[in-house]
Order: structure tokens, then C-alpha cells, then sequence
């Protein structure tokens, strides 16, 4: 008796790619709708596409300072993944991409639901950091404004610990 093939389920995808800087809008329109075919093609259907925009890399990657982000939650079966990884090795616009399996006991809506209230926190935490640094900075400032300071007094010709009359005692000529 031959053995049945076992059909593979469709599975939650969340995926994070990103692209060189300087690829134009419709190009990065068109890498998504090829995405997206492919998806389909394997029984699958995307979710939501985000785009974060351009924004600083941790590392450089291809000599890139910068890269736009996009964040994608899609269904799909196991060897979409794989197709879709060997399309972004392939083309030299992505500089980085992964593709993380999501929990099956919730819903995609769910995942991007916590996924954009997880954001909101680490932006309202960034701002308050960054509120305390600038105090902290006008305190040390003394209130002043960020990189003014006071008068400095500067003498020239003196020396480290001494008075500034050692060139007499050493019997040089100035």
C-alpha cells in the first residue's frame, strides 16, 4: 500500500526585510507584488504589509549606513518560506531579511495588534529617555543652552603648577 502524502499546513509567518536605501517606490512595490505571488502560488495569503521607512542600521551591511524596513505577517506553507528566502539571497536590493514562525494558538490580527502596541512602548520609552538626557544636560549647563558655556580664563606662557615667572629663574631670554 503506497504511503499517503501528508499535506503541509499553512502556518503564520511574521517577516522583517530589509532593502538598499536607494531603491525607488515602485521598484520596492514591485519586489512586494512578487512576494506576494509567490505566497499565492503556494497556497498562501499575506496579512499586512508595513513600511518603517528608511532608518539607521545597527551594523553596516554592504558598506550601508542606512536601509528601509518593511514588516510583513503572511500564511503560508513551509516551502514558501523557503522559496521566498532563495528570492531575497537571489536579488541584490535586499540587505537583510528573516522570517520567524508565529505562535498557531493566536490569530495574525493578534500578532500585529502586540506587535504595534510593543512599538508605541518603545517609542514612548525612547521619548522619556530622551527627555531626561536633555535635563540632565541643562542641569549640567547650569540651564544654559545646549553647548553654551561660560567664559574660560587662558593663560599663555605659563607653566603647569608654577607662577609663570620660571623663565627668569631659568636665565632665558624671551
Amino acid at each position: 500500500m503506497p504511503e499517503a502524502q501528508k499535506e503541509a499546513p499553512v502556518r503564520h509567518y511574521e517577516s522583517v526585510v530589509i532593502l538598499h536605501p536607494d531603491v525607488p517606490e515602485q521598484e520596492q512595490k514591485n519586489f512586494f507584488k512578487r512576494n506576494h505571488a509567490t505566497i499565492q502560488k503556494f497556497g498562501g495569503s499575506v496579512h499586512h504589509i508595513d513600511t518603517w521607512g528608511k532608518r539607521r542600521l545597527g551594523n553596516l551591511i554592504k558598506k550601508m549606513r542606512l536601509g528601509t524596513y518593511f514588516h510583513t505577517t503572511f500564511e503560508a506553507k513551509g516551502d514558501c518560506v523557503a522559496e521566498l528566502e532563495r528570492l531575497m539571497l537571489i536579488d541584490e536590493r535586499v540587505l537583510r531579511f528573516i522570517h520567524v514562525r508565529l505562535d498557531e494558538r493566536k490569530g495574525l490580527s493578534q500578532h500585529v495588534e502586540e506587535f504595534h502596541r510593543t512599538l508605541a512602548e518603545a517609542h514612548k520609552r525612547e521619548q522619556e529617555k530622551e527627555a531626561k538626557a536633555q535635563a540632565r544636560r541643562a542641569a549640567q549647563s547650569g540651564g544654559a543652552p545646549h553647548g553654551a558655556r561660560g567664559p574660560r580664563e587662558v593663560t599663555y606662557g605659563a607653566k603647569r603648577g608654577g607662577t609663570g615667572d620660571d623663565d627668569e629663574e631659568s636665565g632665558e631670554e624671551i
